[in-house]
């Protein structure tokens, strides 16, 4: 694997693991296609750093989770705020 597309991997776990911050969010604040991102922490993260891969993956589930949590609200608010 490339040394740049190593280096972009460990950065993208890390930002995910510290921040918590969403796939999508962090495609965009990184110019990078949400599936690049995707294929970078489910296929080159796990050989790269298996520990760092789990943590990932402890970020995602809590994201699954909490995601029909988050789309009810986003209904609710957009229904609140129409005349």
């Amino acid at each position: 694997m490339n040394k740049r597309i190593e280096r972009r991997v460990l950065e993208e776990a890390n930002i995910i693991t510290n921040t918590e911050i969403t796939l999508r969010e962090l495609a965009r604040r990184l110019g990078i296609s949400k599936s690049t991102i995707h294929k970078d922490m489910q296929k080159r993260l796990v050989k790269l750093d298996k520990e760092l891969y789990e943590k990932v993956q402890i970020v995602f589930k809590k994201h699954l989770d909490i995601r029909c949590y988050l789309g009810g609200e986003a209904t609710r608010n957009k229904y609140k705020n129409l005349p």
